[in-house]
């Protein structure tokens, strides 16, 4: 159960070793979207990531340019899906979520809270985590396609532009 022959060790740490600098290497060339906060296709390229390096670190069959090559088409499909999201509106309607607004004006709006099971307790710690000690000076939260809360408060512009809400926002 706790054996280990010498020639695996030597293999894990060298493949191990080679295989994160690798990745390392790739993820600093596919540039800072690859490393942001995850909505749904980059937290499945991220659990992509994990799992093809503990492949290559514990399969023998596997090779060290196997591993590499998955790295890298798990990346390049990262970058393209970013890039054709950036260019096709459809495309990026197709794999990312809208923000959603929660709170406007001090009111709740629970209907919003209900589709995204978000509860009152969780939008007020994002107003207190904010620095706002009240909902006073709040405009409104949202939950972004990440799933960060974004607290915007009134003194603020027009940061609600492309929003998905249940209340007219052109009225406030």
């Amino acid at each position: 159960m706790f054996e280990i022959t010498l020639s695996s060790f030597i293999r894990i740490v060298t493949v191990g070793f080679l295989a994160y600098v690798g990745l390392v290497i790739l993820l600093r060339v596919s540039g800072k979207r690859t490393l942001t906060k995850l909505n749904a296709f980059d937290l499945v390229v991220t659990v992509a990531l994990g799992s093809t390096l503990s492949t290559i670190l514990l399969n023998n069959s596997i090779s060290l340019l196997e591993g590499m090559t998955a790295f890298g088409m798990l990346i390049l499909l990262q970058y393209l899906m970013t890039l054709f999201s950036l260019h096709f509106d459809w495309f990026n309607n197709l794999i990312k979520s809208e923000p959603r607004l929660l709170y406007l004006d001090g009111n709740f709006l629970k209907s919003s809270m209900r589709k995204e099971r978000i509860k009152e307790m969780e939008i007020l710690q994002a107003i207190r985590n904010t620095g706002f000690g009240s909902t006073e000076k709040v405009k409104a939260v949202i939950l972004e396609t990440d799933g960060s809360l974004s607290v915007i408060s009134s003194e603020t512009g027009n940061a609600l532009k492309h929003v998905n809400s249940e209340v007219d926002l052109n009225e406030t």
